[in-house]
């Protein structure tokens, strides 16, 4: 009888105590230890965003109660819509399996600017949860500064040749949007496979100019920023970078009330360059464990100077943030949306 009080008492001690501790965290531990999760990226192996999936593959585990291992997996097919797909309707919904796609996915409930290139959305993206963004990339036009091209006004008045990939690539996109909000006269050559391939042009003469990253001209031609062989014209994020603090945004360029609107919205695909999301469904207490090692991986001095050799400069999004960037971002009036998906027409 005496025994089995004591271990009555034993066990109910042993309760009080788990009670104690926070709720979530003692049940995320169980539930992460010893997993294997999955980061399933929309792109082939090796380009920028594979690169940061990898990054952060090798940094959040620790910050994950259990500390479980997180393997990348590369989903190419339709422009990341393929991997979308897969995360909304085949992926298990319990928190080990998380993404990340195109950052145009931003724009797919309003614009739709990839399933409208060939692919199918098969997913209700507000449904879907969002971990995180570690940075952000807003393109830029840049020109040789052995051209006549000083100011952006210069390339409204005068016909700009410049380079980009294909119809949908962001390099043409921008020059689309250029033209057909901002008044400019972009001659867009297509065909190069990639932002290289543009510099290269570049350095021939085949082209004046393009519309990439700011960071990929840092590193891909830092000579031209260090010698002043290329000038930026216009950057198309929100607000001013801090590199780029004399350079006006395309939205202070517009004149007029709706493509102001539209370029802010086009805009949040750049605040949120590298969209990490989960699918729908997935229990809150996983999602906020998540969301929350995201968090901290970001703010790691490792993850830090990791990326920073990659040339990435972190300005990271939590969840929250992501989540009402791309409410707002899609919250527009039918007729602006319309006028959003003419101007992006090819």
């Amino acid at each position: 009888m005496h025994k089995n009080v004591s271990r009555r008492r034993l066990l109910q001690g042993a309760g009080a105590l788990a009670a104690s501790l926070p709720v979530s965290a003692f049940a995320q531990e169980h539930f992460f230890a010893g997993k294997t999760m999955r980061l399933i990226v929309g792109t082939g192996a090796g380009a920028g965003y594979d690169l940061i999936a990898r990054m952060l593959a090798e940094h959040m585990p620790r910050f994950i109660p259990g500390a479980p291992r997180i393997v990348v997996e590369n989903m190419v097919g339709a422009g990341s819509l393929v991997m979308a797909n897969y995360l909304a309707n085949r992926a298990p919904r319990d928190g080990t399996v998380f993404g990340l796609p195109l950052n145009s996915i931003i724009l797919e409930p309003s614009v739709k600017l990839l399933s409208r290139s060939g692919g199918a959305a098969q997913f209700d993206l507000s449904q879907m949860n969002w971990i995180g963004s570690p940075s952000e990339e807003p393109p830029v036009l840049w020109v040789m500064a052995h051209t006549k091209f000083e100011r952006f006004a210069d390339c409204q008045t005068e016909t700009m040749i410049v380079g980009a990939s294909a119809a949908g690539a962001d390099n043409y996109t921008v020059a689309l949007l250029n033209n057909r909000l901002l008044g400019t006269k972009l001659n867009i050559v297509s065909g190069y496979q990639g932002t290289n391939d543009l510099f290269l042009a570049a350095d021939r003469g085949e082209i004046q100019g393009g519309n990439t990253a700011y960071s990929a001209i840092l590193l891909g031609r830092p000579d031209w920023v260090r010698t002043g062989k290329v000038r930026i014209l216009a950057q198309y994020g929100r607000e001013r970078t801090a590199d780029l603090k004399d350079v006006p945004t395309a939205i202070e360029l517009a004149t007029a009330t709706n493509p102001k609107r539209i370029l802010e919205a086009f805009s949040a695909k750049f605040r949120a360059a590298y969209p990490f999301l989960l699918p729908q469904d997935v229990p809150a207490a996983q999602v906020t464990a998540l969301r929350s090692a995201f968090s901290q991986t970001m703010a790691s001095p490792d993850f830090k100077a990791a990326v920073e050799k990659l040339g990435v400069k972190l300005n990271p999004l939590d969840g929250e943030a992501l989540t009402a960037l791309v409410k707002a971002a899609n919250d527009l009036p039918a007729d602006l949306i319309e006028e959003f998906r003419r101007a992006t027409e090819t």
